[in-house]
């Protein structure tokens, strides 16, 4: 149960007389009603209402929504409270400036159940009194505040409401019970309720006595309702947001060597390394890379950011992909079909969209060999939100890579799931927006990228860390459900 929720059974308790115990001695709500029809009449008399103001309109037993104890009476709220509808005025007739009375025009006057005053009238035609409950009843309905300013003129969108000899709060909180219903019954495209709807709702009313200690026990419990809510609010924020840290940490773990156990009998990331080394050689004799792409260059110890197992190796990930830009392709010569391209909006966060697709024509195909991709290549943001990755499918070919895309084709297929999973930690990601340049938009250079040092398992290991994160993500991804 909600905060809202627990505020509407409380509320709803104490409009079905459940909330405070009924005490013998209290004078019923029968006698109650006979003094507000004499206070009616005196009115009357008065010439303050009119005739029609005393006629009540009986409540079929069988309408009557619920039991209330026997010293209540079921009536129309109508036959216990005044009801005075606002009136707009025109632009001319009001100000700014403080001068006048106040004028009340909608819910944007209603502030934490206090009254907001910005305007003025000095030619005030509907005002309410000191000690009115006002309720918004056009746009936003049911939002309500006492007047405790004294006379204001209110527009339209506003009722006031004043009681006959009982509590003025009473008829709040049950007002505050029932708005969903008057909400139901609201009309026109800015929906408003009539005064219809609020004069023949059918009300409880308990004795005097009884509504102060209502009033009372309610005064005492929305509080703890409130701070309920808060608490309520911190654990759902906390239940959103923990399955992503725990993603995080999961990925943390992993690039530092402590998700799973090291086993003595794996070949050594070392060894890797020298597999790399030597495919790539033979890149190089077949002209698929240049010398200098088996340069390595020296990392030093300050540039180590944490401690990894021995089994592991430090490594820049230029040694491990062959990183490619995009081109610049015109969007003038964009198709309707034809190569796909696959700009910086097509790279999310773990994933390739294929949102508003742009292609270049086939028949350029042969003069743009250098950007086409291949099934499985890992492409990452390079401007304003970078550092994404994504792998490229199938389902997207055949395909060429725009600018401010690089592509991270791996020497050795196999290393990918551990490298994929590595550029999706926090790490990694927050590195690159510190090491973004640029005022507008962050932007980070393939020759960054290249240089960029992570920890390298061996490959056995690798294979461990990728099924268990896969075994651990699926399981926080249930507790979203």
């Amino acid at each position: 149960m909600n905060a809202q929720q627990l505020k509407n059974s409380i509320l709803q308790e104490a409009i079905e007389g459940r909330l405070v115990p009924q005490d013998p001695n209290d004078e019923p709500a029968s006698v109650l009603l006979d003094k507000i029809r004499a206070e009616k009449k005196r009115l009357v008399k008065e010439g303050k209402l009119k005739k029609k103001d005393l006629e009540e309109t009986p409540i079929p037993e069988d309408e009557k929504p619920f039991e209330i104890p026997e010293s209540w009476e079921w009536c129309s709220l109508g036959s216990v409270i005044s009801l005075l509808s606002g009136r707009d005025l025109t632009p001319q007739d009001y100000n700014d400036s403080n001068d006048g009375i106040p004028y009340i025009t909608g819910a944007s006057n209603f502030e934490g159940g206090s009254l907001v005053i910005n305007r003025w009238t000095p030619k005030p035609v509907s005002i309410s009194k000191y000690g009115d409950l006002l309720i918004t009843c056009k746009g936003t309905i049911g939002t309500m505040a006492f007047n405790t300013v004294g006379d204001i003129h209110i527009a339209r969108q506003v009722m006031a409401i004043s009681p006959y000899l009982i509590n003025r709060y009473f008829i709040m909180y049950f007002l505050m019970r029932i708005v969903y219903e008057l909400d139901k019954k609201a009309k026109s495209i800015i929906p408003g309720i009539s005064r219809e709807d609020i004069l023949t709702a059918y009300f409880p009313l308990p004795p005097l006595a009884e509504q102060k200690r209502i009033v009372a026990k309610i005064e005492e419990l929305l509080p703890k309702v409130e701070e309920y809510g808060k608490a309520q609010e911190s654990l759902d924020k906390l239940n959103e947001e923990l399955p992503e840290r725990l993603k995080k940490s999961i990925l943390q773990e992993a690039i530092e060597g402590r998700l799973v156990p090291q086993d003595p009998n794996d070949e050594p990331a070392s060894v890797l390394l020298d597999k790399i080394r030597a495919e790539k050689k033979r890149l190089v004799k077949e002209g698929k890379l240049k010398k200098k792409d088996l340069e390595e260059i020296p990392i030093s110890e300050d540039e180590i950011p944490f401690e990894i197992p021995k089994s592991w190796e430090w490594v820049r990930i230029g040694s491990l992909t062959n990183i490619m830009n995009g081109f610049p392709f015109k969007s003038v010569n964009y198709t309707n079909e034809g190569i796909r391209v696959i700009r910086i909006t097509n790279v999310q966060d773990g994933k390739i969209v294929d949102d508003a697709p742009k292609y270049y024509p086939l028949s350029e195909m042969d003069n743009i060999k250098k950007f086409l991709l291949k099934e499985g290549d890992l492409l990452m943001s390079l401007t304003g939100n970078v550092g994404r990755v994504g792998i490229i499918g199938s389902n997207l070919m055949p395909a060429a890579l725009n600018q401010r895309v690089a592509c991270l084709r791996l020497y050795i297929q196999d290393i990918q799931s551990y490298l994929y999973l590595y550029l999706l930690s926090e790490h990694f990601k927050s590195r690159c927006i510190a090491s973004g340049k640029g005022m507008a938009q962050l932007n980070i250079s393939t020759d960054w990228l290249g240089s960029y040092i992570i920890p390298l398992p061996p490959l056995a290991e690798q294979k461990r860390i990728v099924a268990k994160i896969e075994q651990l993500m699926n399981e926080i991804d249930k507790l979203k459900l």
